[in-house]
């Protein structure tokens, strides 16, 4: 997430804003969980990964708009 965007804006941001912070580090958490879940390491049922992944989605949905609130 954010590959395009310079990384010491993003470092700023998580270092700045304790919301942000904690949800990029949600989103790390279960970007993890759900990478896990589909190399079959982490047991999961369906509807507890689609769940997952869902609120992975939404998480970043909503750090590309702190982020975009912040660059302007």
């Amino acid at each position: 997430m954010f590959e395009e965007q310079p990384q010491p804006e993003i470092d700023a941001l998580i270092k700045g804003d304790p919301e942000f912070k904690q949800l990029y580090q949600h989103h790390q958490k279960l970007d993890k969980k759900v990478m896990d879940a589909e190399l079959g390491v982490l047991p999961i049922d369906d509807t507890t990964l689609s769940q997952m992944k869902r609120e992975k989605l939404a998480a970043k949905d909503r750090l590309v708009r702190m982020y975009a609130a912040r660059a302007h």
